[in-house]
């Protein structure tokens, strides 16, 4: 039992090495920038979080340098330009629309359609048509006859 508390204390206690990041802001609005910015901003490790909720340690340098823009007097869209200069369209939650980007939706959506066109137009193979009328019916003439001795036969 006493085991367990040390190892439940050593457990809890690894939280409290957690670095927490604390910026002195010169007004409300640059911080209320700053936290906008860094929830607007995709982690490019983690791709799905906010550089403000990733622990990764390049959300750590993107906070860093969003933090050190803002203090050289860079504007929100200067800031977001560097940002995605630096790590790509990526980095926004909302990319521009680029030839790139429609092709991406679009090749997809082509190749579907082309293999829902090419299996409606294949024609029926060769060996599943009738070659000729008189052909089937000789065929039949044959089964019938084969039916006609089978049954003659059992009699």
């Amino acid at each position: 039992m006493q085991s367990l508390k040390i190892v439940c204390l050593l457990f809890f206690s690894l939280s409290a090495f957690a670095a927490i990041e604390t910026y002195e802001f010169s007004s409300i609005q640059q911080e209320q920038t700053y936290q906008q910015l860094t929830q607007q901003l995709r982690c490019p490790q983690c791709q799905n979080n906010n550089i403000a909720d990733s622990n990764a340690t390049i959300s750590n340098d993107m906070r860093a340098k969003v933090y050190q823009l803002l203090q050289e007097g860079k504007h929100k869209q200067e800031i977001v330009d560097y940002m995605v200069q630096r790590y790509g369209n990526f980095v926004t939650y909302d990319p521009p629309l680029t030839l790139s980007t429609i092709l991406l939706w679009l090749i997809p959506a082509i190749l579907l359609l082309l293999g829902v066109v090419i299996l409606f137009r294949r024609k029926p193979q060769a060996s599943t048509l009738p070659h000729n009328t008189a052909e089937t019916e000789i065929d039949q003439q044959r089964l019938q006859a084969i039916l006609h001795t089978d049954h003659k036969e059992k009699k």
